[in-house]
């Protein structure tokens, strides 16, 4: 089940040492139907990252390759310029940013 849930956090690393984590990092507190409750420490430098509950009823891995995330290139790639953007657009919005949200 250990390496079930490792499955979860592998692209996730640890936010203070930037390791990532391996299977002692996950220690299950509690295991019933339909719920897990797993604390997460990164074996590297000890930081905890608390307490989750997740509500499982099977956990089938998929193939990881399948899984992978395809850099994009060419004109639909996000560049430099993009993040400026969003992050200017992000950053000046008020009290009604609601209304940029689609209903």
């Amino acid at each position: 089940m250990k390496k079930k849930i490792k499955q979860l956090f592998n692209n996730l690393c640890c936010s203070v040492c930037h390791q990532g984590f391996d299977e002692d990092s996950i220690e299950i507190k509690r295991d019933e139907a339909g719920l897990l409750v797993v604390h997460l420490t990164c074996q590297h430098c000890g930081k905890s990252f608390g307490v989750a509950f997740l509500g499982l009823t099977d956990i089938t891995l998929k193939n990881p390759d399948d899984m992978a995330l395809n850099v994009v290139e060419g004109p639909d790639a996000i560049n430099y310029d993009d993040v400026i953007d969003a992050h200017r657009f992000i950053q000046n919005l008020d009290s009604d940013w609601q209304k940029y949200l689609p209903k």
